[in-house]
């Protein structure tokens, strides 16, 4: 099986630079990897360097926290596809699912899913290392209503990263019509793996290079 494929090569840190991202590009054309995934204002970039290859355009909105409100979640989503994004990982209301306002956190996810409609895959982070079990279940059936076509575990900027149980449980919930990532503190092919039998088909990683070896 080639790794490769399935990693969505990341830069979210704040001092990126535009080097950074551009080597980043570059190891993604060379790796085939899934996608490049960064933050809002390299979206031009990446599409750019990116031009002409299978590499997708990744782009996180309302992130890390997702504490934006839905207005200004579409609106990232929009500029984001205006300059070449074909992937939008959005974060979720955290606060308000587990305050059990889940007509916000519908309406949250919803807002970016109608301006990506046609043009973008929607990845909806849930940040699984603040949630209980059953809050993690409630966020995949949430996003699976709101239409969404991906559930993602992590942020990689909370309290924790992806784990193979989590996975498991997001792939249960959402079914088989629906892509489940993992993201977070994947430091290595066998962790990597893990995550692809625990029913991941993404995974998102800043390290990507060294996940595949010679087997990408």
């Amino acid at each position: 099986m080639k790794l490769g494929k399935y990693i969505d090569h990341t830069i979210l840190k704040a001092d990126a630079t535009s080097d950074m991202v551009k080597k980043l590009c570059a190891e993604a054309r060379e790796y085939g990897f899934a996608s490049v995934c960064v933050n809002p204002y390299f979206t031009s970039l990446v599409s750019k360097e990116l031009e002409g290859t299978d590499v997708k355009t990744c782009v996180v909105i309302g992130f890390p926290l997702g504490a934006n409100t839905k207005e200004v979640k579409a609106f990232e989503t929009k500029q984001a596809i205006e300059n070449g994004a074909q992937e939008v990982d959005m974060v979720i209301n955290v606060g308000a699912l587990k305050e059990r306002n889940y007509k916000a956190v519908q309406e949250d996810i919803e807002a970016v899913v109608k301006e990506a409609k046609g043009k973008a895959l929607v990845k909806v982070i849930i940040e699984t290392c603040l949630l209980t079990d059953e809050e993690k279940v409630k966020a995949c059936e949430i996003s699976k209503a709101a239409k969404a076509d991906f559930v993602k575990t992590s942020t990689g900027f909370s309290t924790g990263g992806a784990k193979k149980e989590d996975v498991a449980l997001m792939r249960k919930t959402v079914g088989e019509d629906m892509g489940v990532k993992a993201s977070g503190g994947i430091r290595n092919y066998e962790t990597a793996m893990e995550m692809i039998e625990a029913g991941a088909n993404r995974i998102g990683a800043s390290i990507g290079v060294s996940l595949v070896g010679g087997g990408y």
